[in-house]
């Protein structure tokens, strides 16, 4: 375990864990939407999360054609396969194992995510992060952060943890946001582990489990695979005491809520439904 002392750690519990459903996108790509709408409020800043994982091409070949965003940040993070950017902003990028696409859709962004492999396991995440008011109408941006790019450190029980966003036990990860300040983790889990991780206060946090099973908090709650946990906001709370009885591997993710309203259509979320009106007629009239 790590220097926090499981006796003393003040963990947050698990508040509702939830099953997640079967969806298709883009061009009939197979997803595991993990938060949906209806978390939007609970989760904020955080908007989305799916998970793809097929060795069965059809699942995801087709992958997502050229397609509009406005007004929030998509995070892609791949474990297996590989995965071509390529947007009217003059980006293009190869997103390979291990590695992490941060794109920021901004004032407006037209893109496509484009499997390039005919064969063979595609398995990974996108998340989609909201954007404070102020920031909702900014330029678009684009980063492609490979695997050897990405933080990450090893705890004395051998612990792996890869620092995506934020800090964790000193260690800075490869984004950092002011507005919303996301910690986003991948933890490994050895079979017997303990191991308690700090969460800052106030956000809103919660663990995605895509292999084995985790026992949460001082109290154990048990989180079996491809379900996701909501963390208490306990203020007292320091972190998450986490046990992996088998072994297991597992997304952290926590953020500052922006507390502002939610209006989205599709690939458009902004404040008010009058910018909703704005965003459709400027992709219709050819201004993203």
């Amino acid at each position: 375990m790590n220097a926090m002392v499981e006796s003393v750690f003040r963990s947050r519990e698990v508040e509702c864990l939830v099953a997640g459903v079967s969806v298709s996108d883009g061009a009939g790509v197979k997803l595991f939407r993990v938060l949906t709408a209806d978390l939007q409020g609970r989760l904020d800043p955080f908007l989305m999360l799916d998970e793809f994982r097929s060795d069965d091409p059809d699942d995801y070949l087709a992958g997502f054609p050229s397609h509009p965003h406005r007004g929030f940040e998509t995070v892609t993070y791949m474990l297996a396969g590989r995965m071509r950017h390529r947007d009217n902003a003059g980006h293009e990028g190869l997103l390979t194992a291990g590695g992490v696409q941060w794109m920021t859709a901004g004032r407006g962004i037209v893109h496509s995510e484009l499997p390039e492999q005919e064969d063979g396991l595609m398995h990974g995440f996108q998340l989609w992060v909201n954007l404070p008011a102020r920031d909702k109408l900014t330029a678009p941006d684009y980063r492609d952060i490979p695997a050897e790019a990405i933080p990450g450190y090893v705890a004395d029980n051998g612990v792996t943890v890869k620092v995506i966003a934020g800090e964790s036990d000193g260690v800075i990860g490869a984004v950092q946001r002011e507005a919303t300040a996301p910690l986003y983790l991948d933890i490994d889990l050895p079979p017997g582990a303990v191991y308690s991780v700090a969460i800052p206060t106030g956000h809103n946090a919660f663990v995605y489990v895509y292999q084995g099973r985790v026992d949460l908090g001082q109290r154990g709650r048990r989180v079996e695979a491809r379900q996701l946990a909501v963390l208490s906001n306990a203020p007292e709370a320091e972190g998450v005491l986490l046990r992996g009885p088998d072994g297991a591997r597992l997304l952290l993710i926590a953020g500052r809520p922006l507390r502002e309203p939610i209006v989205q259509w599709g690939p458009f979320v902004m404040n008010r439904r009058e910018e909703i009106e704005t965003a459709l007629a400027d992709y219709r009239d050819g201004r993203f």
